[in-house]
C-alpha cells in the first residue's frame, strides 16, 4: 500500500493522524508541506482524489486566510490552487493520499484515515 501523508509535525491531529497509519504496518510516505510546498497541480489532483473543489482544501480558520488581501475567486480551483501553493500554512492538514486506490481523505478527525487503510 503506498500512502503519503501530507503532514506538521506541530499539529496533533496530524500526529494523530501518522500514529494510526504506522500502527497498521504502514510507513507512509511524509512530506512536510510546510517546507516542500505542494504545486497547484499537485493540490488540484488532491482536491481530485478528495472529491473536493480546491477550495475546500482551506483552512479558514488560519489567520493568514482570514487576513488575506489577495485571496482569489474561491470558485476557481486553479488560482485558488496557486494561491494554496503560495501560502501553505492554509492547506487543510494533515492530507493522506492511496495512490493505489486514488483515494484521499483529511485526517481530522485522524480516524478518517482508517476509511483508506481497510
Amino acid at each position: 500500500m503506498a500512502i503519503t501523508i501530507y503532514h506538521n509535525p506541530r499539529c496533533s491531529k496530524s500526529r494523530k493522524t501518522l500514529d494510526i497509519i504506522r500502527d497498521t504496518g504502514i510507513e507512509p510516505t511524509i512530506i512536510l508541506y510546510l517546507q516542500s510546498t505542494p504545486t497547484a497541480a499537485e493540490i488540484l489532483d488532491i482536491a481530485g482524489k478528495l472529491q473536493t473543489p480546491a477550495a475546500g482544501l482551506l483552512r479558514r480558520g488560519e489567520s493568514e486566510f482570514k487576513e488575506a488581501t489577495d485571496l482569489p475567486d474561491l470558485g476557481e480551483d486553479a488560482a485558488v490552487a496557486a494561491w494554496i501553493e503560495a501560502h501553505p500554512r492554509v492547506l487543510q492538514r494533515p492530507i493522506v493520499v492511496d495512490e493505489a486506490s486514488g483515494k484521499a481523505v483529511i485526517g481530522r478527525p485522524p480516524e478518517n484515515v482508517q476509511d483508506l487503510l481497510r
